[in-house]
């Protein structure tokens, strides 16, 4: 593959366990970023049973038939397929709702890896490129990581990118603004303990400017193991201190902390934010990024209207932007 393609992340339609089972849903939230200029949709790996159809291989092919026929459906809506899936291992498949593994854990890693290569053989076959994962708990819960378990995350990813290539799917470890890797510059020292060639990074815009740190600085310095980028814009940050709250998922991410924030994340926009988006798509261009960019607006409370916003701007500002980086498809940006 060549040059950038522009995906969307289908979790803002997504809200509740019950609010986005039926194929006219889906099919109308594909037909939506279709006409808003993205060529591919990014699912997350979810553990609800029929409550969440897209949320595995196995609830995909009981309510579409096959993996195939799902990607019939988005080939009748005038996407090219699925971009990427987000995984994250401390979700178990084994039962519904189920407890997941810590990749910090030895015995854990045959597991994580065959979950993980359950999907990106599933991913394949939906036309995706890139398998996104979680790759350690919260600060919270760990506090800064040691070099023992650094290492012992870098033998899990490893495993694991090892495994997924086999499947032609590459491996990206994802950041978010609880991460234990945000303490004592863990990211930076859990690439440098992975093989570059195995394992990369899915470098998430909101969440790192939640966590405080700029992104088109984060870019600049790991653009090399980049793999995959999520695109959307944030207005508040967290510090260390909130990060460290216990509980910190609930109380933090869910409750908005103790200044009650209602809302994390936005679309991309140029309305303001903490994200530079015009600059984070010439550092792209600079360093010729390849790969899939998938935009997010994860608690949108109009996902149609964030869907075609978000296409807007993509189309009109940062493609041409980014358009150094490679040749851009007709499909990938606009279908113009």
């Amino acid at each position: 593959m060549t040059g950038i393609r522009w995906g969307y992340a289908l979790n803002q339609w997504d809200t509740n366990i019950d609010a986005f089972v039926r194929k006219r849903d889906h099919e109308r939230a594909f037909k939506t970023i279709s006409i808003s200029g993205f060529s591919g949709v990014e699912l997350t790996a979810e553990s609800f049973g029929p409550w969440e159809p897209l949320g595995s291989p196995e609830q995909i092919a009981n309510l579409y038939g096959s993996l195939d026929g799902l990607r019939q459906v988005l080939a009748d809506c005038a996407l090219d397929g699925v971009s990427s899936y987000v995984y994250d291992p401390f979700i178990g498949f084994d039962v519904e709702m189920g407890r997941g593994h810590d990749p910090l854990d030895p015995e854990a890693v045959p597991r994580i890896t065959a979950t993980a290569v359950w999907f990106a053989e599933a991913l394949a076959e939906l036309g995706g490129e890139v398998l996104v994962v979680r790759p350690c708990g919260s600060a919270w819960q760990t506090g800064a990581l040691d070099d023992d378990r650094i290492a012992a995350l870098a033998t899990c990813w490893n495993t694991v990118g090892a495994a997924v290539a086999a499947a032609g799917i590459s491996l990206a470890l994802h950041f978010d603004f609880l991460s234990a890797l945000r303490l004592d510059d863990g990211l930076a020292r859990l690439l440098d303990a992975t093989d570059p060639e195995l394992v990369g990074l899915a470098l998430d815009t909101a969440e790192f400017a939640v966590a405080g740190l700029d992104p088109v600085a984060v870019f600049e310095r790991h653009a090399d193991r980049v793999r995959h980028i999520q695109l959307k814009d944030a207005r508040e940050v967290v510090d260390a201190t909130d990060a460290l709250t216990p509980h910190a998922e609930q109380f933090v991410r869910t409750e908005g902390g103790a200044r009650r924030v209602e809302r994390w994340f936005f679309e991309p926009t140029d309305e303001g934010g903490l994200v530079d988006f015009e600059s984070f798509a010439r550092s792209l261009a600079r360093h010729e990024y390849t790969g899939w960019i998938v935009v997010e607006s994860d608690q949108s409370p109009h996902p149609a209207e964030s869907a075609m916003v978000s296409g807007w701007y993509v189309q009109n500002v940062l493609a041409p932007l980014t358009s150094a980086a490679g040749e851009l498809s007709a499909s990938a940006v606009g279908k113009a």
